[in-house]
């Protein structure tokens, strides 16, 4: 296949149209430095390596999940004892004394009305009870719900958000995709599709990460499964969403059923993560697995960031791809002005074809992830210099900036573990 390259050196694959109406109307990148008064996870003897994996607003509060048994002010003066999910002062950076609930197990994600807090992950227990995956907490004691109490006993959830009064999740839990009541945890009607299957030689089938379109009429998901409701829609699929339930859309990019090359049984899955635009218009993705397999240069995901436009049914290549050039991307969020991107990448722009693991014409160095321009594709002048071991699974953007949680241990050179906040100008 012939990829046309813009003057700028983006693999450009169609039109594009800028962002219009957001609920992040930043109007510019946030700043490259990370501000010092936000607390960090902390390392315990004996303890494996922390790593924060999400993270969600709660009123003046933030809360951040994932795998610690310590934190630690900005100025790292106080310690606090916290097992995998903490709450802090949205503007002060005090962590909450009063939140400090007990979970037996990883946090992944969090939502909350600014009372009640709802996290998913890999646990079994809170505050010594059993709750398997999911768990609703009293934002300002940390105090289990105990009549919040889904009916499976198994799986991890790994994304959430409210929506419509439902309480959406995914993971790898036995229907992988499903709508709960956020009061009682019972499954509810709106979301029931049939997602099976796996990928061949892979990891658990699972929906990784999903979001919800701001104008609430379309659901993207990523992860490891083969059918939605009896349609082929490997590794990435979309629903509509109506007022009482979902369909699954029509949407299908059929490059996706096609392998990375890598051999690592987990990279199967290589798609890890998706994000829509504020206005709903485009959605864009973040992918591993190294290299594309021979002739798919500008179409195959692999260890990219992509965009896609919402209302293209049936794309053949995506509206631009833009390559690392061999190295992972694992989070993608996006404003109005930016895609901003986590993972082990070393660089951007990397878009020559057949390059992996060396810099390439026009690659821009971008340690951790950096920002993409939405409408041409190309990395953005933004680069906080954030190198990390794996890279972070969530980036989320706020009124006031974009918060990054991740594995990694220093931004711009010093150190910020695990929990960073990047304010607008």
């Amino acid at each position: 296949m012939l990829v046309a390259l813009t003057t700028a050196g983006a693999v450009a694959l169609g039109t594009s149209t800028p962002a219009a109406g957001s609920d992040h109307a930043h109007g510019g990148v946030v700043s490259e430095t990370a501000e010092r008064w936000v607390p960090m996870i902390a390392t315990t003897p004996g303890a494996a390596k922390p790593v924060a994996y999400g993270i969600g607003e709660a009123g003046d509060q933030m809360v951040v999940g994932g795998r610690f048994q310590t934190v630690e002010n900005g100025t790292r003066t106080t310690q606090y004892n916290r097992r995998n999910v903490f709450a802090f002062d949205a503007d002060t950076g005090a962590v909450s004394t009063g939140f400090r609930p007990d979970v037996n197990g990883p946090v992944w994600s969090i939502v909350s009305d600014g009372t009640w807090v709802w996290i998913g992950g890999g646990f079994t227990t809170v505050n010594g009870q059993p709750r398997a995956a999911v768990a609703k907490l009293d934002l300002a004691t940390g105090t289990l719900d105990t009549t919040f109490n889904p009916s499976f006993r198994r799986g991890r959830v790994t994304d959430m958000e409210m929506h419509r009064g439902h309480l959406v999740i995914a993971g790898t839990i036995p229907r992988r995709l499903m709508s709960l009541n956020p009061d009682t945890g019972r499954a509810t009607s709106y979301i029931g599709n049939a997602i099976e299957g796996r990928l061949p030689n892979s990891n658990s089938p699972q929906v990784f990460k999903f979001d919800i379109s701001s104008d609430g009429q379309h659901l993207a998901a990523v992860g490891n499964f083969w059918t939605v409701d009896g349609a082929e829609r490997p590794r990435m699929f979309l629903l509509d969403l109506s007022t009482t339930g979902s369909t699954v859309s029509a949407w299908n990019y059929e490059p996706n059923g096609i392998p990375c090359s890598s051999t690592r049984r987990v990279t199967q899955s290589y798609i890890q993560d998706v994000g829509f635009s504020p206005d709903s218009s485009w959605f864009a993705v973040a992918a591993f697995g190294f290299r594309y397999q021979p002739g798919q240069h500008g179409s195959q995901l692999c260890d990219s960031v992509a965009r896609f436009e919402t209302d293209e049914l049936d794309p053949t290549v995506p509206t631009w791809i833009n390559y690392t050039g061999g190295d992972s991307v694992k989070s993608v969020a996006a404003t109005d002005a930016a895609i901003y991107t986590q993972g082990h990448s070393r660089w951007l722009d990397n878009n020559a074809p057949n390059i992996f693991n060396v810099e390439g014409p026009g690659a821009k160095s971008r340690p951790g992830g950096g920002a993409i321009d939405p409408v041409t594709g190309m990395a953005h002048d933004w680069n906080p210099v954030m190198p990390q071991q794996s890279g972070g699974f969530h980036i989320l953007p706020t009124a006031e900036g974009v918060w990054f949680v991740t594995d990694g241990i220093r931004w711009g050179g010093r150190y910020h573990r695990g929990i960073r906040f990047a304010a607008l100008p």
